[in-house]
């Protein structure tokens, strides 16, 4: 394999930079022709496709979001837009491709294989951590870290008014960015979509704590949570107590973007590289991932079909911790 390209797909996160730093560095290691893919699988249908080198990736390590920017392709799910794009991969003389993004990137891509023969090798980009085949994915700790920093800022005007504050993260399937940002902040309650909580046992939590004497409360809410997002459980909070400071914080897409963590960085260094000689090594239709430090591939199917489980001892954890 002589040319290859890489591209990042759907959600933006802290460290894909990184990632496409060290495809790029390790294609010219190895002695490779990278070529870079704008706007991911939208870019590939258009032919926005530009070679790489050394330079193209100097000092872009510490930013956020993706130099070779995003989208979430509609064109690409059709047979005539994976059409397109494969038409433009031989212009290039591209043979395999390598993905940083979450499920609907991997998806594509393997569909892509199935239907004209590009082996893509996958990195796992995305802040919400979900992904079976790797213990974590890039950005996710640089999100933990920027909701954590809000809980911290939030807790100090909740602790001067008496507040109960509802602290909306993301996480529309997955709780790991509430359940780790909620016990590092402290919080009396963590509301994920893995498990279900009650608007009756939210009210007794917050309940046990006031008769201790607490004054000020936080509450982290997925965005995903059965009982509906942060306005909705405060509204259905606020109409069974009597508490008139009752506040909500929605931290939306600030988790997203910022300076990506060390350990961001050095993951996605690793899953980089790995994905890149993974490629020439002739892995094909997988996602490099690490587990327990070492790289290891799974399989598209497996990391797109398979439930990564929240560590219920981390749940456990809040409610003791909530004492």
């Amino acid at each position: 394999m002589k040319k290859v390209a890489i591209f990042t797909s759907g959600g933006d996160a802290p460290g894909m930079n990184a990632c496409i730093r060290a495809s790029v560095r390790g294609a010219i290691y190895h002695g490779v022709e990278i070529f870079g893919i704008y706007r991911g699988y939208d870019g590939m249908i258009e032919g926005d496709i530009e070679p790489m080198n050394s330079y193209s990736v100097s000092n872009i390590i510490q930013k956020g979001g993706t130099i070779l920017k995003s989208a979430r392709s509609i064109e690409f799910r059709t047979k005539e837009g994976r059409q397109k794009a494969y038409e433009q991969l031989q212009k290039f003389g591209i043979e395999g491709l390598i993905a940083i993004g979450g499920d609907g990137t991997f998806t594509g891509a393997k569909v892509f294989y199935e239907e004209f023969g590009i082996p893509t090798v996958g990195a796992p980009g995305t802040i919400d951590n979900d992904l079976y085949g790797t213990d974590y994915t890039i950005g996710f700790d640089t999100a933990v870290n920027t909701a954590l920093d809000a809980i911290d800022k939030i807790r100090d005007t909740a602790n001067s008014h008496n507040r109960l504050f509802f602290v909306e993260v993301m996480g529309r399937d997955s709780g790991y960015i509430a359940i780790r940002s909620g016990i590092g902040g402290g919080a009396e309650l963590v509301m994920v979509p893995e498990t279900a909580t009650s608007i009756t046992e939210v009210i007794s939590t917050l309940q046990e704590g006031w008769n201790r004497k607490k004054t000020s409360s936080i509450v982290v809410v997925a965005e995903g949570d059965e009982e509906g997002n942060a306005m909705e459980i405060a509204e259905k909070v606020k109409s069974q107590i009597h508490m008139k400071d009752v506040k909500v914080s929605i931290l939306g897409h600030i988790q997203r973007g910022g300076t990506p963590s060390a350990q961001d960085r050095i993951l996605a260094s690793r899953l980089g590289l790995g994905a890149l000689e993974g490629l020439l090594n002739g892995e094909k239709n997988v996602m490099a991932g690490i587990i327990n430090e070492k790289l290891v591939y799974t399989s598209f199917e497996e990391s797109i079909g398979k439930t990564k489980e929240l560590n219920q001892d981390l749940i456990r954890m809040v409610k003791i911790l909530s004492v």
